[in-house]
Order: C-alpha cells, then structure tokens, then sequence
C-alpha cells in the first residue's frame, strides 16, 4: 500500500491476527440481547483482551493522534473481519465517530472527562440525532429537526423524541442534538454532551431489526427537561450542522472500511465452502454459475477497497470530502450487497443459517445501505452538485 507506513501496516496485521484467532471464536457466543446483539458482558470481556494485545482502539494514537484516513482504513478493516471485531477493539460505531468528533472540536476538559473514556474503551456512546417519521422529524434531512433546546440560566434545556439511537440502552455518554430557540443562534442546532443513563432521558423501546451487530440496539427515546450545564455544550450554539459535517465524512467511511473486512470474511467462508461442497459430480467451484459469481465478489471486493482508499485520501488533503464520501458510501454500500447476497447464494441452505457469519453479514450490509444516509439521499446530493456545477461553469 504505497504511502501508507509499515507501522499502520504492521498495526493492521496485529489487528487481523487478533480478531481472527481471538474474537472469531466468540462469534457463537450466547451472550446476546433479545435481538441478538451482544451483550455489555462480552463486549467488554473481549475488550480487555484486544487490551492485552495492544490492539484496543488501535487508529488513536498513545499520544491523542489519529492515524491517517488510508492507514485507518486497513485497520478498521482488519478489525471488521468479524461481526464483534470492532466492538473488541473499539473502532465500532457510533463510538469511532464520536470519539472523532470529539477530538476535533471538543476542548480539553469535554475531552478529559468524555472523550478519555472511550478512547479507554471503558464506555459506550449514543449519537441523538434522528427523530420518528411519524412526527416528521429529522432523518436524512437534519432541517427537519424539532428537538429544541433553550437557554436557562447557565444550562439549556432539552426536550424532544429520538429513535435509532445506536446503543443507547448501556451508554455512558450520549451527544445530542437539538435545534436552538435562542434568537442569536438563529434557529441552529446545538450539541451537548450527557453522561448517561440520565432520568431526563427515557428509553421507550427498543425494537427489533434486521442487523444485530451493535450493541444496545436503536433505541426511542423521550427526552424531557432535560437539563445540561452550558459548558458541555460542544463547540458553539447554532453551530451542531457545522459540526456534523466534520464527523459525518469519515463516520461514513468508516462504515465501508469495517463491512469490507466483513465481506472479505464472507466471501472466505463461501469460497472455502464452494471448494468443499461437491455436486453433480465435482465441487460446486467448478460449476461455472459458482465460479463466477466468486469471481464477480472479488472484482466487487477491490473495487470496494480502491474507492474506500481514494476517498481516504482526499480526507487526508483536509478537504471535507462531502462529495467524495457520498459517492463511497454508494459504490461501497451496493458493491458490498451484491457480494454479501452471492456469498449467501453459493452456500444455498448453510447460508441461510447462522451455522457461519454469512447470513448476519448480509442482514448488516443491508441495513448499511441506510446507515449515514441511504443510497437515493447521497445520488441526489450529488445530483444537486452536478446542477451547481453546471450553473457555475455557464454562469455569465
């Protein structure tokens, strides 16, 4: 990988090396939830493992660096070869972009009592930021919040309904947003940091869903007076859109790069049982139908992989990479399907069992498609920039 050091190289191998003989073994592991995520239990357990093995939260460095997005992307993939890969090493979401965020903007007290904790892989995190449909609350448009927030005193006040909060249920920090009612921050969004559990914040429930990878699930929550001391505001007030943005490129990102680790596993097992499992007189591989769709994963594989590293590579510029992320998460999410779905398809019946990780996979990747904004919402995004790039260039 050219550019990329052999420290972040070596790192990468350490990290493969852990989750495939470490973690891979946990992966029938009853501890699970009513959905069948895992528990705090064993994430933990696995946790002060990845501690032993120097490979806990691996893409921060000991002296509050972060690894570059190209050599984060070789890590987080390693670490996403299983399904409990990220979570054992801390690189899982929504922690590995709130502990981004947090190290961007938060300043040096949030940073101690919030950030240091996690980083620590002592605490989970939850992001509030989408709202019920059925309220026509904030989802793939972030305008459409009505969380609100006001000033009282030196603390703001918030209340408003959340759901799909990504672990919330057995967090111990929480970032939420909501939208101002301050007239000098004109209507903006606010971030605050929570510790949690806080009675102000009620779980209302958590429902099934089609992946279980996380633990906590995505739950509603009723947030009522709640009631956050101004100074664990982050950053500014009417600024939180702002500083979405900076999480949102490489939260996005780091999507693809953990579900590439995972579809790289899939596509082993399917490949390793295509070579096994005889039919019609010879191993299935040798099948052409079989053949080629191993053939097309692995086309879709490097395919995932090179966008994932292009688009790395202009965060590293500094650039926002808004566009760029959007056409990554798009390429990746989608290629990643198409991969997932014929890894299930090769191993006919085993594929539909959780005998192996193919059949969580595919449910994970299928949810991934909506995960940080759904396909439609980035190819329109683009087609915005398209239009405005169009107006530009024949502006007179």
């Amino acid at each position: 990988m050219s550019g990329i050091g052999m420290a972040a190289l070596d790192l990468a191998r350490k990290v493969e090396a852990f989750v495939r003989e470490v973690v891979a073994p946990y992966e029938q592991d009853p501890r699970r939830d009513h959905h069948g995520a895992p528990t705090d239990e064993l994430v933990y357990e696995l946790r002060e493992k990845a501690r032993a093995a120097g490979v806990l939260t691996p893409h921060i460095l000991p002296d509050g660096g972060h690894l570059t997005q190209r050599e984060t992307a070789i890590v987080l993939a390693a670490s996403g070869l299983s399904p409990l890969g990220p979570l054992a090493c801390n690189t899982a979401a929504p922690d590995e972009g709130n502990m981004y965020l947090l190290g961007k903007v938060g300043d040096a007290a949030l940073r101690e009592r919030f950030l240091k904790p996690m980083v620590e892989g002592r605490a989970r995190s939850a992001f509030f930021m989408t709202e019920p449909a059925e309220l026509q609350g904030a989802g793939s448009d972030p305008s459409m919040m009505i969380t609100t927030c006001r000033k009282d005193g030196n603390h703001w006040v918030v209340n408003g309904t959340k759901c799909f909060i990504t672990g919330a249920d057995g967090a111990q920090v929480g970032i939420v947003m909501a939208r101002s009612e301050e007239a000098d921050s004109a209507g903006g969004a606010c971030m605050f940091l929570v510790d949690l559990p806080d009675p102000a914040i009620r779980i209302d429930h958590v429902p099934n869903t089609i992946d279980n990878s996380m633990p906590g699930g995505h739950a509603t929550v009723t947030i009522t007076n709640l009631r956050v001391p101004a100074d664990q505001m982050l950053g500014e007030a009417g600024e939180g859109f702002k500083y979405a943005q900076v999480r949102l490129s490489p939260a996005r990102l780091s999507h693809c790069m953990r579900w590439l680790g995972a579809c790289q596993r899939a596509n082993e097992i399917a490949s390793d049982y295509a070579n096994r499992r005889m039919a019609f007189g010879k191993p299935l591989i040798d099948h052409e139908g079989v053949g080629f769709m191993l053939a097309e994963n692995l086309i879709d594989l490097k395919q995932a992989e090179l966008m994932i590293d292009w688009c790395a590579s202009v965060l590293d510029t500094g650039s926002l990479g808004t566009a760029e992320s959007s056409m990554a998460k798009v390429a990746v999410s989608e290629a990643l399907m198409r991969v997932a779905d014929r890894c299930v398809q090769v191993m006919g019946g085993t594929g539909v069992t959780d005998k192996t990780i193919v059949e969580q996979v595919f449910r994970e990747i299928r949810a991934f498609r909506i995960y940080d904004g759904p396909t439609e919402v980035h190819k329109w995004s683009l087609a915005k920039k398209i239009k405005r790039d169009w107006k530009q260039a024949h502006a007179h």
